[in-house]
């Protein structure tokens, strides 16, 4: 895969997203849903869609600050915006929820066990075929 294949693919999963919230667009903005339910729709449903196939990638900055909007625009709408009554000022999204996942976290994860994965399986491969290690 080279570089532009590798954003457009990025841009794919997050549009894939972006429909998978739109389809429980309702169950996230409810006010009868408790909020780790909702997280747990987001961590379960939403994330794997976006990060699927996600060991291929190779993130610049950008595609990570385009991650983060988007998580960031999942959880504002399960928590609604969070506003400073007094200052105005908007809080920061991430101290109210301590459950959720980091994305570049979890695709930078993904990455590193798939290349051990792979790293394990290269050695199996050569001890079946009669190589030495």
């Amino acid at each position: 895969m080279n570089l532009h294949s590798i954003q457009e693919e990025i841009k794919s999963r997050m549009k894939s997203g972006n429909a998978c919230c739109h389809v429980v667009q309702n169950i996230l903005s409810s006010s009868l849903q408790s909020q780790n339910v909702m997280i747990q729709i987001h961590r379960t449903i939403i994330l794997p869609i976006v990060v699927y196939e996600c060991v291929f990638w190779l993130l610049k900055l950008r595609e990570e600050q385009g991650l983060r909007v988007f998580v960031n625009r999942v959880l504002r709408r399960i928590f609604g915006p969070k506003v400073d009554v007094v200052t105005g000022e908007w809080k920061e999204l991430h101290n109210d929820m301590h459950s959720s996942p980091n994305i570049v976290q979890v695709i930078t994860l993904r990455i590193m066990r798939w290349a051990g994965h792979v790293a394990r399986m290269g050695e199996r491969c050569i001890q079946a075929y009669g190589g030495e290690t």
